[in-house]
């Protein structure tokens, strides 16, 4: 029987997991003192209607995806306290205060636009004018399209490679890499320990960086039925209008590749699982519980009961730890002295 697809992502210093089955998430999250911290909310899924159509859901997944993720990242930033918090800039208020919304709503609103604004501009801008450049001398349509392909592909890797150095973000796509471990943990019908993760592969076919290779291979195609005439606006607004068409083909793709396994799957898969070397690196064992944390706290009781050892308590479950006896026997001393000076004499 084919598992549900439970995902999820990697955020600040912890991961999100998310399940179509019990229609929740997850955010675990470890603080700097060591301790875990899990926090669980709805996320309904579109069972009927167009968001689950096939070709409609990919919009619907990619979209809600996105506002999920930069939910999830601004709640694990307050799980993990002051240490993360930003104050609101002056404008971040004002404008709370004139839409009459919450701050932090107005905050996730500007990362959801100024994360766009990036990738239009670094994946659609800089590419199109590149190719606007070089139709000057080849004047083939596919050519040229192709040129833009490829263009917006090196420059896709040339910025993953370099996040990829920095030190924060190394320490989340470890996060990543532990996500996609207890996910395949649970694929592979393994009981849900960290010792069974750490043997498992930090790539997953379902991975949202597959998916994004998919979106710049399947645009050069869908791109190229557009022809290379107008000016380069013109042409950069037609693409943006085709995307949501890019978006849907990729995620069919993504979906039927994950479900099947033999050559020709793996061949098609294989693109997408080097490029997650980039995005994912080996978890340490404290990112593996993370990870697992999130994980159980989505799974159905019959789920969590077939692979998840009965003695596992996730953080929410731990008992409060007792005082110190030598805390107790100092409040007693202290009690006595208090009782004996304030005795008759």
């Amino acid at each position: 029987m084919r598992k549900p697809n439970i995902g999820g992502q990697a955020v600040l210093e912890g991961v999100m997991m998310r399940s179509p089955v019990t229609e929740k998430l997850a955010v675990c999250v470890r603080r700097t003192d060591g301790t875990m911290v899990l926090e669980e909310k709805p996320a309904p899924v579109a069972r009927s209607g167009p968001a689950s159509w096939p070709f409609v859901r990919g919009v619907v997944n990619f979209v809600r995806m996105l506002t999920i993720g930069m939910g999830t990242l601004t709640d694990s930033a307050k799980m993990l306290g002051e240490e993360y918090e930003e104050e609101p800039s002056a404008f971040e208020k004002w404008l709370s205060k004139a839409l009459h919304i919450q701050t932090d709503q107005v905050v996730l609103g500007a990362a959801v636009v100024m994360a766009l604004l990036l990738a239009v501009g670094l994946f659609f801008v800089l590419p199109n004018l590149a190719a606007t450049l070089i139709s000057r001398w080849v004047k083939v349509p596919i050519l040229v399209n192709l040129v833009e392909g490829v263009v917006r592909i090196t420059l896709f890797l040339i910025y993953l490679a370099l996040v990829s150095r920095m030190e924060d973000i190394r320490r989340t796509f470890g996060y990543h890499g532990a996500e996609h471990k207890v996910v395949n943990c649970f694929e592979a019908d393994l009981p849900l320990t960290v010792e069974n993760a750490r043997k498992m592969t930090t790539r997953n076919p379902r991975c949202g960086t597959s998916f994004i290779l998919f979106v710049m291979v399947i645009s050069i195609l869908v791109f190229t039925l557009t022809g290379w005439s107008g000016g380069w606006l013109g042409r950069l607004l037609i693409r943006l209008a085709l995307l949501p068409v890019v978006a849907s083909l990729s995620y069919e793709l993504l979906m039927l590749l994950a479900r099947y396994d033999n050559a020709c799957v793996r061949l098609l898969r294989a693109p997408g699982l080097a490029l997650q070397k980039l995005t994912t690196r080996e978890p340490d064992d404290s990112m593996l519980e993370c990870a697992l944390a999130a994980f159980v706290a989505v799974l159905t009781p019959e789920q969590r009961a077939a692979q998840v050892p009965a003695d596992y308590r996730l953080p929410t479950e731990m008992p409060e730890e007792p005082e110190s006896a030598g805390e107790e026997s100092a409040e007693t001393d202290s009690s006595e002295e208090q009782e004996t000076a304030d005795a008759p004499a």
